[in-house]
């Protein structure tokens, strides 16, 4: 592992090194180019200019290395401009010895170029360009490390919107886990005595509604199979209770089987469905529950034709909790997306409730 993460350190190096290398000789080429058909000697002038500018690229390390090291309370500017036409003087003095060396070396110029004298009035005559190259090389630096910090502040800052919305939707779900439960034991309880077998077996199949429950703890996100598993065994429970009262439909498209959903997002509106629309009627009522996929998005359907909504009716001013929390867990998990949680008359009596959330599979869940 640790000569993996050395070999993949050591190629970054390297790619760096060739940008550099491309970089600089480009630069070379752009001062070159206007020169063609008017130099005596293109071959000189382009290895002069080549040199000029690799030495740029050798000087430069150096020169990102100071300006990350130059550091001033309060990040006083005055203070840091300062210091950089100092040290870029500095650095324009060893770039034109350097540069007078590298050419007497190649022949390009006379070795007495390399004395001080010499190399100060090299250095004092293109003290500009140097000065002007210098803080190039510096405001690349300052961008580059701004456009950085900018892009670590935005992970940040996403990382935290992230974890805070992963708290508050596990904060959520510990808030439907009691609730289900609460009503489910209560439920149970009113067979116990006038109906003891109905009763150990409602128990048991709680037991198996429990275990599935407890799989997919700590997931957020499970596929809608795992989903509807749930749904029936709770639909199987209720139906005990229930018994010809309940009549339920499934339909669910075959290629939405496999989409990703909130866990626990159509029990509560199941039991919903059943407790406050269906159960009041004598005759007892329909429930149907619906999947498809459409326009990139899983729509689901939990519709049933009981007594429906009253008048003036409002999901906010609601005691129970399940449509509550089913809706801030949906608005919790996809801030601003085209998701949509709706609560409607039924087109026959009843309530429809509609759920629209952005198609997602195992492999694609962030």
């Amino acid at each position: 592992m640790a000569d993996g993460w050395s070999m993949k350190a050591a190629g970054g190096r390297l790619r760096g090194v060739v940008l550099a290398f491309v970089f600089w000789t480009a630069v070379s080429l752009v001062f070159v180019l206007p020169l063609l058909g008017r130099s005596a000697n293109l071959g000189r002038t382009l290895l002069a200019a080549l040199v000029q500018w690799w030495l740029w690229g050798l000087l430069a390390p150096g020169i990102v290395a100071v300006d990350r090291a130059l550091r001033f309370p309060g990040e006083r500017l005055g203070m840091r401009v300062a210091s950089h036409l100092a040290i870029g003087a500095c650095v324009a003095l060893l770039y034109s010895y350097l540069l007078a060396v590298v050419r007497a070396l190649l022949r390009l110029g006379d070795w007495s170029q390399t004395h001080s004298h010499a190399v100060l009035v090299e250095a004092g005559r293109d003290i500009f360009w140097s000065l002007l190259v210098y803080f190039m090389i510096v405001g690349a630096t300052q961008a580059y490390s701004y456009q950085q910090r900018y892009l670590s502040a935005r992970i940040r800052a996403e990382r935290s919107e992230r974890m805070a919305s992963e708290a508050r939707l596990h904060a959520l779900r510990s808030q439907l886990d009691p609730h289900f439960l609460f009503n489910t034991l209560n439920g149970i309880s009113a067979y116990v005595e006038r109906d003891p077998r109905l009763a150990r077996s409602m128990i048991e199949q709680l037991g198996d509604l429990l275990r599935l429950s407890l799989k997919s703890q700590g997931r957020e996100s499970i596929s809608l199979r795992e989903e509807l598993a749930f749904v029936e065994h709770y639909l199987a429970l209720q139906k005990m209770r229930y018994r010809d009262r309940l009549r339920i439909e499934m339909d669910i498209a075959a290629d939405a089987r496999e989409a990703l959903v909130p866990s626990l997002l159509l029990q509560p509106l199941v039991e919903n469905a059943i407790c406050h629309g269906i159960a009041p009627l004598t005759g007892g009522g329909s429930l149907t529950i619906s999947a498809r996929i459409a326009a990139g998005q899983l729509l689901l359907g939990v519709v049933d034709d009981g007594v429906g909504l009253t008048p003036g009716w409002s999901i906010d001013d609601q005691t129970g909790m399940g449509l509550r929390l089913t809706r801030e867990r949906l608005a919790v998990r996809d801030p601003g997306s085209q998701g949509r949680f709706e609560v409607l008359p039924g087109a026959v009596g009843g309530v429809e409730v509609r759920i629209a959330l952005p198609l997602r599979f195992m492999e694609e869940a962030p």
